[in-house]
């Protein structure tokens, strides 16, 4: 059954991060478990949440909206936590802030500044981190340490929106080492952030880092909330439907 298959690779991904957490004398639960959803059916995030599962990362907004819609009507399903992690276009800042939780992707302040606007007044703010590249070209989403420190300034003045970290997606690199010395810089640039002497950063303590394959690497830099996706999910269908208005969202 899908449930048994879905809370068995559940408590496995939550084994690997103890196992890894020990590895790197940190305590377990300082590493959260963000469960990657995207292009799975509602009823897989149904599964997950009976199993104990509450924060939900997706990349396809307008998928992302429909499936939150469906699944708040389920009567057995507990509040839970939905995280945008995908990339956010100026068209699509109106759903983000109305509709999630968390947008892990800002990485300007014309985003940022669309989504505090755009966030209704009779919800919390929206909790945000800030989209850091430390490795890709100028092609690759995410700023730079410096403009990191400039951005995370601009939002610690939005009011409706709350900065609490920061977030990463490293290229794959050929050795542990590597993949360990690249995740070390995004908890650079999170440091270099929390020393900048900036306001309104009380609640500034997140380091979105960390997929299935990289999990271990991840913690043992410093991260405290993986996202996984395939590990909890099983393997992503691609050629399943997605909204055209998400192609590029």
């Amino acid at each position: 059954m899908i449930m048994t298959t879905i809370a068995s690779q559940i408590h496995r991904v939550q084994a690997q991060i103890h196992d890894a957490c020990q590895k790197a004398n940190r305590p377990p639960a300082s590493v959260d478990l963000l469960a990657v959803s995207k292009t799975f059916p509602a009823q897989a995030v149904r599964e997950a949440a009976l199993a104990g599962q509450r924060a939900f990362g997706e990349n396809y907004i307008q998928e992302a909206v429909e499936k939150i819609a469906a699944i708040q009507v389920m009567p057995d399903v507990p509040a839970l936590t939905w995280h945008c992690i995908g990339p956010i276009q100026s068209n699509k800042t109106k759903l983000v802030a109305q509709h999630f939780d968390w947008a892990h992707t800002v990485d300007r302040e014309k985003i940022a500044q669309r989504l505090h606007d755009q966030r209704p007044a009779n919800l919390p703010p929206l909790q945000v981190c800030i989209q850091v590249n430390v490795d890709g070209g100028e092609t690759k989403s995410g700023c730079n340490a410096q403009e990191a420190v400039a951005l995370a300034r601009a939002i610690a003045q939005m009011p409706r929106l709350t900065l609490r970290g920061v977030m990463s997606i490293p290229d794959a690199q050929p050795t542990e080492a590597q993949t360990l010395a690249v995740h070390r810089k995004v908890v650079a640039v999170f440091e270099q952030i929390r020393s900048a002497g900036i306001e309104g950063l009380a609640h500034f303590d997140t380091i979105s880092l960390g997929m299935t394959a990289d999990m271990s690497a991840a913690i043992a830099a410093g991260s405290t909330m993986v996202r996984v996706g395939s590990g909890v999910f099983g393997a992503r269908d691609y050629g399943a439907k997605v909204s055209s208005a998400d192609m590029g969202a």
